[in-house]
């Protein structure tokens, strides 16, 4: 039997006086503490309501804080009054949304208006081009390899349908309910972005307030490098998001693809989302290029492909450049799984996310490295 008191030191100097040990001991702790408290319902049930009341909020104005806090910095640099120069972007942004409304919404709503009243049309092409397809030599051949009939396929193409208009029947009132919660998120917007435009300098520091001093620096150095990550992201695929609905808005002009402007919105809109987002904002246009003509399908394949490829090749690696350093597999994963996690705002939300948990992930690594002692530096 070995000496009490050298087991004592040993545990001692192994589990006690080991920093790393001691901090995987306090997230045991936190963790039980939660996982308990979880249980008690009028415990973090306020938490979640705040949190689902300010997150949309404080997202949008995330986004506009890191779009136009560079315009405020560069008229600050010539000598404009911070404050001022927020009023000023405030008059601009002003008269752009009101030439917007004035010019192109008109226009937008009478395409979508005009797409709306043809869903029935395309509908019954749709119809019968599949059944032209049903009775083809080839599909039949298909029925009989598989052990179907064409009776079959309609019905389960008629549940499918039936479904999918229960579930968007159903889903009317929580669409109504978030257009109403996106609408007063974009009224409290301009008021939150104001002040953060004009004191946002002094949130890091009044942060690092809270933090131990020891940890300050460090903590400075990860808050600027999150920093950077978001708004490079935000700024970079924004601006290609809108070079993409540019050009395809000309290119579908150029084809004459009807709805070209409602169409180059959805692929701009949905062109934040990274390698995804194309293959969804092309679905649309393939239903109308299809219902138009077989020869306008191909020329909407072909304009999408040319500006695939100048996104890909030219727009992309000016604009964001290597910033994120994630490989393309790694964010398609991340956003797979985040739109299941968390839906719509996940898959939105999936890749600043992953570039800010990969920051702290590898600067907590580091920081565990240098005090586990279990690491020897190579030379």
């Amino acid at each position: 039997m070995g000496d009490p008191r050298h087991r004592t030191n040993t545990f001692r100097r192994f589990f006690l006086n080991n920093k790393f040990v001691l901090f995987l001991m306090i997230l045991l702790l936190i963790g039980l503490n939660i996982l308990v408290l979880n249980k008690i319902p009028y415990v973090f049930s306020p938490l979640v309501v705040l949190v689902k009341t300010v997150l949309l909020p404080l997202l949008l104005t995330g986004i506009a804080f890191y779009l136009l806090n560079p315009i405020v910095d560069w008229m600050e640099r010539k000598r404009i009054k911070r404050v001022y120069a927020i009023f000023l972007l405030y008059l601009v942004i002003i008269c752009a949304i009101t030439l917007l409304l004035v010019t192109v919404v008109p226009l937008i709503r009478e395409q979508v208006l005009g797409l709306m009243d043809n869903i029935p049309r395309y509908s019954k092409e749709f119809e019968t081009r599949f059944r032209q397809l049903i009775g083809s030599p080839i599909f039949n051949q298909l029925q009989q390899t598989l052990g179907t009939s064409s009776t079959d396929w309609m019905n389960s193409l008629s549940s499918r349908v039936s479904a999918i208009v229960n579930r968007a029947g159903a889903s009317i009132g929580s669409f109504v309910g978030a257009v109403t919660e996106t609408i007063l998120a974009v009224i409290i917007v301009p008021f939150i972005l104001f002040y953060l435009l004009k004191d946002g300098r002094k949130l890091p520091q009044y942060i690092l307030g809270f933090i131990p001093t020891a940890l300050r620096d460090e903590t400075h150095r990860v808050m600027i490098e999150m920093n950077n990550q978001i708004s490079s992201y935000i700024r970079g695929q924004i601006i290609v998001s809108c070079c993409i609905g540019f050009l395809l808005y000309v290119g579908y002009r150029i084809i004459g693809l009807e709805y070209s402007l409602v169409l180059a919105i959805v692929a701009a809109c949905t062109s934040i989302v990274p390698y995804l987002g194309p293959a969804i904002a092309i679905t649309p246009a393939l239903i109308v290029a299809t219902m138009t003509s077989p020869v306008m399908l191909l020329k909407m394949i072909v304009i999408w492909t040319i500006v695939q490829l100048i996104e890909g090749k030219f727009i992309s690696p000016q604009i964001m450049g290597k910033t994120l350093q994630i490989h393309p597999i790694t964010i398609i994963f991340v956003i797979l799984t985040a739109g299941n996690l968390f839906g719509v705002l996940g898959v939105i939300l999936a890749v600043p996310g992953y570039a800010v948990l990969k920051v702290i992930v590898s600067h907590l690594f580091e920081w565990m490295k240098e005090r586990s002692g279990l690491y020897t530096p190579v030379d």
